[in-house]
C-alpha cells in the first residue's frame, strides 16, 4: 500500500496544504495573534448561546432567559476545563509530569469528550442549584452544540492538525508536517457529520416534533449522531502517535473506545425517552404544553 501510495502521489499532482493559504493564525497585529482555534471555540459558544435564546422562546421552556444568561457561564467553564483535562488524561498524560503545560492553550490540545464531561457536570451543578430538570436542559444545550462542532473542526484543518489516513482519494491532500503522502482531509469529514449533520437532524426534530417533550431524548440523539460519526471517520483519521499501540492492539483508536459509552448512553436516554414524557408548564397562560 505504501509502495502504491509513492508511485500514485508521483504520478497525481495532489495539493498540498501550504497552497491552501491558510494557516493557524487568523489575524496577526505585531505579537499579538488570534488563533482560528481560539475564534472557533469563541464563535461557538455565542452561536449556541444565541439559538438556546430561540429555542428557550417557545412554550414549555425548561429555563428562563435569566437561566440561559447564567448557564453560558457553566457551559464555557466545563468546555474549557473539560476539554483540557480531557485531553491530557486520555490522550497525553506525560503533560502530568509538567502542570504548567497543561495551562499552555494556547498551544491546542482539546477533547471532545473531555469537554462534553465537563459540560455535563456543569449542567448538573447548575440544574441542581436553581431546581431544574437536567436532562430538559440538557436535550436543549445538545441542540447548540453542531455550532461548536463545526467551527472547531474547520479549525483542526486550518491548524493542518488531526489529519486522516494515506490515501489515494482524488481529494487527499499532502499536509506538510505529516510527510510528503496524500491524506484524508479526515477534519472536513468530522465538519460535515459532526457538525453540519447534526444539526439537520436535530433542528427539525426539535421545532417539527415533540421530542423536547421527552426528557433526555434529544440529548440521546445527539450522543448517538456524534458517536457514531466520530467512529466512522476513525477509520479514516490518523492515529495519535503515542496511542498507535492501542489501535495495534485492540483494532480501535482511544477516540472509539470513548465514543463507545456515548452510543450506549444514548442508546438507553432514546429508547426510554418515551416513558419520561411528561406536560409541560408553559411559560404564560393556564395550558399545559402535551
Amino acid at each position: 500500500m505504501g509502495l502504491h501510495l509513492e508511485v500514485l502521489s508521483a504520478a497525481i499532482e495532489y495539493t498540498r496544504f501550504s497552497e491552501l493559504g491558510i494557516g493557524p493564525v487568523a489575524l496577526k497585529l505585531g505579537s499579538f495573534q488570534i488563533r482560528w482555534y481560539s475564534l472557533g471555540y469563541l464563535f461557538g459558544i455565542l452561536l449556541g448561546y444565541w439559538y438556546l435564546l430561540k429555542l428557550i422562546a417557545k412554550p414549555g421552556a425548561p429555563m428562563s432567559r435569566v437561566h440561559a444568561d447564567d448557564m453560558i457561564l457553566y457551559a464555557t467553564l466545563g468546555i474549557i476545563l473539560g476539554g483540557r483535562l480531557g485531553y491530557v488524561l486520555f490522550y497525553q498524560p506525560s503533560m502530568l509530569a509538567n502542570p504548567l503545560e497543561i495551562l499552555q492553550l494556547w498551544n491546542g490540545g482539546m477533547s471532545l469528550h473531555g469537554g462534553t464531561i465537563g459540560t455535563l457536570a456543569a449542567i448538573w451543578l447548575f440544574t441542581k442549584q436553581r431546581n431544574l430538570s437536567f436532562l430538559r436542559v440538557s436535550d436543549y444545550i445538545a441542540c447548540c452544540i453542531p455550532f461548536g462542532l463545526f467551527l472547531v473542526r474547520l479549525a483542526n484543518f486550518s491548524n493542518g492538525e488531526l489529519w486522516g489516513r494515506e490515501t489515494d482519494v482524488a481529494w487527499a491532500i499532502i499536509f506538510d508536517q505529516a510527510g510528503s503522502m496524500p491524506r484524508h482531509p479526515s477534519q472536513l469529514y468530522e465538519a460535515a457529520l459532526e457538525g453540519l449533520g447534526m444539526a439537520a437532524i436535530m433542528w427539525p426534530l426539535f421545532w417539527f416534533t415533540n421530542a423536547r417533550y421527552k426528557p433526555g431524548f434529544l440529548f440521546g440523539t445527539a450522543a448517538l449522531i456524534y458517536g457514531f460519526s466520530r467512529f466512522f471517520i476513525e477509520f479514516f483519521r490518523e492515529p495519535d502517535e503515542q496511542l498507535r499501540h492501542l489501535v495495534e492492539q485492540t483494532g480501535l483508536s482511544m477516540g472509539q473506545w470513548l465514543t463507545i459509552p456515548m452510543i450506549l448512553i444514548g442508546i438507553y436516554l432514546v429508547v426510554t425517552a418515551a416513558k419520561r414524557r411528561q406536560r409541560v408548564e408553559p411559560i404564560s397562560g393556564t395550558d399545559s404544553v402535551a
